[in-house]
């Protein structure tokens, strides 16, 4: 089949260009609004992972009163949620856009527990560090 070919079983049409073809290459093509609204739940959590990064870094350029390893400890902790969330956005995605080209029930979430436990974490590293100086 070539782009823009119609498969004559599902009448959707495919794009062998697309990928990931782990994604792309099963079910048949959702409505666009659910794959547009899958996206920018994705690219809501690459913003979050760079506010992440950010604070992680400015927690450890700014010169606060605090012990110095709590804040070390809370800004390295930032940094790695940082770099966490865009991984697991990108999995998210993939799970989300495959069962809407599925049609089947939507994975629950996986990466809430650890972003709270990870924020939460980092604030009262942050609070410890500021609270024993």
């Amino acid at each position: 089949m070539r782009v823009g070919d119609v498969r004559r079983d599902t009448g959707s049409v495919t794009d062998d260009r697309r990928r990931p073809r782990s994604v792309y290459g099963v079910g048949d093509e959702p409505d666009a609004r659910f794959s547009l609204a899958n996206e920018r739940t994705f690219l809501a959590w690459v913003r979050t992972a760079l506010g992440l990064l950010a604070g992680g870094v400015a927690l450890e350029a700014l010169d606060l009163p605090m012990r110095a390893g709590f804040q070390l400890a809370a800004s390295v902790l930032l940094v790695v949620l940082g770099i966490l969330a865009p991984v697991s956005a990108w999995l998210g995605w993939a799970r989300a856009e495959r069962a809407v080209r599925l049609r089947s029930p939507m994975p629950a979430p996986t990466s809430f527990t650890l972003l709270v436990v990870g924020v939460s974490a980092a604030g009262v590293l942050v609070l410890l560090g500021i609270a024993l100086r």
